[in-house]
C-alpha cells in the first residue's frame, strides 16, 4: 500500500494484528467508545506496602507473554525500568512486551534479557544508543512500534496498547500509594507520562526511595490507582534527571537559527497579547525563548500559556508575568521542579492532556506556535526524528507530531549539514511528522515556507529575513556536501511508525 505520505506499507505485517496507512493528519474519525480500567476493590486495613520488587512482582500476577510500563520522567538518571527487568528475569518471566513511555541509553543495561527472551516486543516513543540498534537489527520477536506522547495516551485509553502491569518510580510516595515527582532526592518534576499508565493499567506498583506518612502532598497520582508499593534504596541518580539549569547556547549556528525563528514569530500573525508557545530543550529552541521573551518584553505582550517539556527560561517568564500559566509534562531541569511545586501558576498535565487526537481536546490544539528539531527534512517539509543517516534509530518521536498538527505555526530548525551530510534531502529516511502539519524549515543558511502557507509568505516579505525556497536550501547542501546516495535498506520490517491516529505512516527496514 502506498499511503498519503507517499511511503510503501506492506499490507501485512510479522506480528501486528492491523495495518492502517497513513490518511493525512485528521483523516480517522474513531468510533466506539474508550475502553476501562480494571475495577479494585481495597478493603479497610489492607496492606499495600510489600517488602521487595519480587514480592511485588508476584502480587501483581505478572506472568509470561504480559506487557509491563514504565515512565520515562528520570531520563538518563532512572534506576527504576532496570532494576524491575532484572528483577523479572530473576523470577524467570519470558516473552514480555515493554511498553515504557520513552528509553534513554541508561537503559541499554536490559539488553542482555532482550537476548535472553525476558523482553521479546517494545512499543515506546523511541529508542537510543544500543538499543535503538538492536531494534533497528530486527533482534525482538515482531517489529518495534513507534508512537508519539499523544499517540501513546490514545493508545492506551482506547485499548491499542492494554498494560497489565505499570511500574512507577514516585520520588514521593505514601503507604496508600498517593505520589507526587516534586520531592525526596529523585525528584523529577511533572508525572504527566505516568499518569495515563496508572489509571489504565490492570496493575499498578508505586516504586519508592522516599516513603512519607499519609497522605502526600501535593497528589499527581492518587492511592485509588496504586495496587502495591514498594520502598528501595534508590530509584535514579539526580544528576541525569535533571541539570541544575539549562543553558542557552553559545553556538553560532544555533543562535542564528534561534534569531532567524525568532523573527519569524515576530513578523507572524500570531505574535500578539495572548500567544501560546512551546519550545524544546535543544540550544536552538532555548536560545530562542531567550529571545522571545527580550522581544516580548519590548513589544509589552504578555502569552496566555507555554506548554510541554518545562526549560528554566519558560519559568523565567512565568515568574515575569510574560505568561499567565504553564502546563507540563515533564521537567528538564531544576528550577522547573522547583516552579512546579511551589508556583500554582505551572499546572501538571498529563500525557492524554497535552496531546490525545482522540479526545475532546488536548492542550497542543491550542497553540500559537511550537518551535521543533529534527534529524533530517526533506523537499516535502516532512521531518525525521527517528533514524540518522545509517537508518538506524537514534531518537524519539515525542510530541513532534502532536505539536505540529496542533499548532497555528509548526517551525522546524535543522543545521544544513551535520559533519559533511546534508541535512535538507529529496526525500527524508523515516517519517514521523508529515510535511503538511510542518509550516516553516530553518537553517543556517536560509528559511524556507511551505507552499501552503502563502499568508506565512506575505507576512515574512520586507522582512529581511532569509526566504528561500525549500529546493534553494536542498541544492546548497549537495553543492557543499555531495548528494548522500540511498540507505540500502532490506525487505524485513523491523519498526513501525505509528501517526498520532494510529495509522502507520511510516516503516523502518533493517539494513542490508
Amino acid at each position: 500500500m502506498i499511503n498519503a505520505a507517499g511511503r510503501e506499507i506492506p499490507e501485512i505485517i510479522k506480528g501486528i494484528t492491523k495495518v492502517t496507512p497513513y490518511a493525512g493528519p485528521f483523516a480517522i474519525c474513531p468510533q466506539g467508545r474508550m475502553v476501562g480500567p480494571k475495577i479494585r476493590a481495597g478493603k479497610p486495613g489492607s496492606e499495600k506496602l510489600l517488602k521487595s520488587l519480587e514480592q511485588a512482582i508476584d502480587a501483581s500476577g505478572l506472568r509470561d507473554g504480559m506487557t509491563i510500563s514504565f515512565h520515562h520522567h528520570f531520563r538518563n538518571g532512572d534506576y527504576v525500568l532496570n532494576q524491575v527487568v532484572e528483577a523479572i528475569a530473576r523470577k524467570g518471566i519470558r516473552g514480555l512486551t515493554l511498553a515504557p513511555s520513552s528509553l534513554n541509553d541508561v537503559n541499554d543495561a536490559i539488553i542482555p534479557h532482550i537476548e535472553a527472551g525476558v523482553i521479546t516486543a517494545i512499543e515506546t516513543s523511541g529508542g537510543r544508543g544500543k538499543l535503538g540498534r538492536l531494534m533497528t537489527l530486527g533482534k525482538l520477536s515482531k517489529p518495534t512500534i513507534i508512537r508519539s506522547h499523544g499517540g501513546r495516551a490514545r493508545a492506551i485509553e482506547c485499548g491499542d496498547l492494554h498494560i497489565d502491569v505499570a511500574f512507577l518510580g514516585a520520588p514521593c510516595c505514601d503507604r496508600y500509594g498517593n505520589m507526587n515527582g516534586v520531592e525526596g532526592r529523585s525528584a523529577c518534576g511533572s508525572l504527566g507520562y505516568a499518569m495515563v499508565d496508572a489509571a489504565y493499567a490492570d496493575t499498578v506498583v508505586a516504586i519508592t526511595d522516599n516513603l512519607v506518612p499519609h497522605p502526600v502532598h501535593p497528589i499527581s497520582i492518587p492511592q485509588t490507582q496504586v495496587d502495591f508499593v514498594v520502598v528501595v534504596d534508590s530509584i535514579g541518580d539526580p544528576a541525569g534527571i535533571a541539570s541544575g539549569a539549562l543553558r542557552i547556547s553559545r553556538n553560532p549556528r544555533e543562535l542564528l537559527m534561534a534569531e532567524y525563528a525568532t523573527g519569524v514569530i515576530e513578523h507572524s500573525e500570531y505574535f500578539r497579547q495572548g500567544i501560546s508557545l512551546q519550545l524544546g530543550s535543544g540550544g536552538a529552541s532555548l536560545s530562542a525563548a531567550k529571545f522571545i521573551q527580550e522581544k516580548m518584553l519590548a513589544r509589552g505582550i504578555t502569552g496566555s500559556f507555554g506548554v510541554g517539556g518545562i526549560t528554566n527560561p519558560f519559568v523565567e517568564m512565568l515568574e515575569q508575568g510574560l505568561f499567565e500559566t504553564m502546563f507540563d509534562t515533564q521537567d528538564f531541569d531544576l528550577p522547573s521542579i522547583q516552579s512546579l511545586r511551589n508556583n500554582p501558576r505551572h499546572v501538571e498535565m498529563s500525557a492524554s492532556y497535552y496531546a490525545n487526537p482522540h479526545s475532546a481536546g488536548p492542550i497542543v490544539n491550542n497553540l500559537d506556535v511550537v518551535i521543533l528539531s529534527a534529524t533530517e527534512v526533506d523537499v516535502d517539509f516532512n521531518v525525521n526524528v527517528i533514524t540518522d543517516s545509517n537508518g538506524i534509530i537514534m531518537g524519539a518521536s515525542g510530541g513532534h507530531s502532536d505539536t505540529a498538527a496542533g499548532a497555528k505555526l509548526a517551525i522546524v530548525v535543522a543545521p544544513l549539514l551535520r559533519g559533511r551530510l546534508p541535512m535538507v534531502l529529496d526525500r527524508v529516511d523515516t517519517i514521523v511528522t508529515p510535511g503538511e502539519t510542518v509550516d516553516v524549515i530553518i537553517t543556517e543558511r536560509g528559511i524556507a515556507v511551505n507552499p501552503r502557507r502563502t499568508d506565512l509568505i506575505e507576512s515574512l516579505k520586507g522582512s529581511r529575513l532569509p526566504v528561500l525556497h525549500i529546493q534553494d536550501l536542498q541544492r546548497m547542501a549537495v553543492e557543499l556536501a555531495g548528494k548522500p546516495e540511498p540507505l540500502p535498506a532490506g525487505d524485513e520490517v523491523v519498526a513501525l511508525i505509528e501517526y498520532r491516529d494510529g495509522s502507520i505512516i511510516d516503516v523502518v527496514r533493517k539494513p542490508k
